[in-house]
């Protein structure tokens, strides 16, 4: 049984349409996608300032959180390591802003970034031995209440991490552009000086 001309245009229309909602589709994921690699630096430190302050949110109510900063103890309290991670996430998110692309590529960007999340891990491991050296004592106690801490900590190192890595693909990002941009110069340059003795050949060539 064959088909009818109405029938195969539709068919073809509508598999036209189709394929160019796929095409339309790819086309936007792909755009987020550069978009989100492009502001990953600035993502990474809203992430960094938010999620260690959420975690600890449901460890604690806010009426332990206010006595963890009136009777701060380095053993127990937990409050320091969401305070550190807002402090290096808003360091880290000033210095990407000041730089621009000569500084993001060897400058302060990658350097500042590099101390601030060694130095926030280092203080994060050393009070990892102290936390989890000891017993744990929360509101809900038992299980729950450490693997709640395991992850506050392992949050903190992986966004530490995180900035790390950002920051050296950030880097070498913006020295293959300008690795481009110093060839596009020379290879301007290059032809601005060929040309007129290029063409002085030529006059001198046409007077013989």
């Amino acid at each position: 049984m064959g088909f009818s001309k109405e029938e195969i245009s539709k068919s073809r229309r509508f598999w036209s349409s189709l394929w160019r909602g796929i095409k339309t589709v790819f086309v936007l994921f792909t755009m987020f996608l550069s978009f989100l690699l492009v502001s990953a630096p600035i993502f990474l430190a809203v992430a960094d300032a938010l999620l260690p302050s959420a975690l600890l949110h449901r460890l604690s109510s806010p009426a332990n959180l206010s006595s963890h900063l009136t009777n701060y103890d380095f053993r127990h309290s937990l409050i320091d390591i969401p305070l550190i991670s807002i402090v290096r996430s808003a360091v880290i998110l000033c210095v990407y802003g000041l730089c621009d692309g000569p500084k993001l590529s060897r400058g302060p960007y990658l350097t500042i970034t590099m101390i601030c999340s060694v130095s926030s891990l280092i203080y994060v491991s050393l009070k990892a031995a102290f936390v989890f050296g000891e017993p744990a004592n929360g509101d809900g106690g038992g299980s729950y209440f450490r693997a709640a801490e395991v992850a506050l900590f392992l949050c903190s190192s992986v966004l530490a991490i995180g900035h790390i890595v950002v920051a050296y693909r950030t880097s070498c990002k913006e020295r293959r552009k300008l690795l481009v941009f110093k060839i596009d110069i020379e290879a301007v340059s290059a032809c601005k000086n060929v040309y007129p003795r290029y063409q002085m050949i030529l006059q001198q060539e046409r007077l013989k």
